[in-house]
């Protein structure tokens, strides 16, 4: 596939990205056919999901579920260099493909969130912030999950912009020049920032239909067979009592490393 062919490709991908969307509200424009003409020489859309030491593992897990069946997507892992890559509990890794030099124009880039250590680290790592600068220069979408937002505003990449974040972690939104939104996930032009962990799963399902069509983003979901009924209700820090919101973060840094 020619670089004119891969120019074009996120020519027509731009244009249904065009549209400034709220929070968690279904694309108005129309989506693009994911197969329609590749990115680059590889013929297929890239996505690059960010690894980094203390990443949280449905961050990343979650979207990659949602996007790696997709017709003419490619979903790749990526960090600092390529390997075993090691979750917020130490106890998971998980392999990055590719090393940081070795993915230069994805599609789509995804940054999840961490565990506070891994966030605060990558928040301070010029290297991950200029390449997360650099890829954004040509992505069509660039996104996180949780705390991951906050790495994208370490980026410089979302001042003034509206984000959400994980629920504990809203009062950092504004520390790095964004406005906090609440919603599973919040779509302002190509860069989409979704809420805590499982939003990952939301956010990779909308990106699915904007890869591709709604069709393939309805079919993906019950692929997923994502259809939540939580035993507790508990999942929104608004209805959940304090004592609840307090054993929540214990139990999170309890198993941090």
């Amino acid at each position: 596939m020619s670089d004119r062919h891969g120019q074009d490709r996120r020519g027509v991908l731009r244009a249904a990205a065009g549209v400034t969307l709220g929070a968690g509200i279904a694309a108005t424009a129309s989506p693009a056919p994911a197969a329609a003409a590749g990115a680059g020489d590889s013929g297929r859309v890239e996505v690059a999901v960010l690894l980094y030491e203390g990443f949280t593992a449905l961050d990343a897990v979650g979207p990659y579920e949602a996007l790696c069946r997709v017709p003419g997507v490619r979903v790749t892992t990526v960090a600092t260099r390529a390997g075993l890559v090691r979750t917020d509990t130490g106890e998971l890794g998980i392999a990055a493909e590719k090393s940081l030099p070795q993915v230069t124009r994805p599609d789509v880039l995804v940054v999840p969130g961490g565990g506070e250590r891994g966030t605060t680290a990558t928040m301070a790592d010029a290297r991950i912030l200029e390449w997360i600068r650099r890829v954004h220069r040509h992505t069509v979408w660039t996104t996180s999950i949780c705390t991951g937002s906050l790495i994208l505003g370490a980026a410089g990449l979302l001042r003034g912009l509206p984000a959400t974040t994980y629920w504990a972690s809203r009062p950092y939104v504004k520390e790095v020049g964004a406005v906090y939104t609440p919603g599973r996930f919040v779509e302002t032009g190509r860069i989409i920032t979704a809420a805590g962990v499982s939003a990952g799963i939301d956010m990779g399902l909308h990106l699915a239909a904007r890869l591709s069509d709604e069709q393939v983003g309805r079919a993906m979901e019950l692929a997923l067979e994502y259809d939540p009924e939580p035993p507790f209700r508990t999942g929104d820090p608004d209805t959940a009592d304090e004592r609840t919101r307090a054993l929540a973060l214990k139990l999170l840094a309890d198993s941090a490393v």
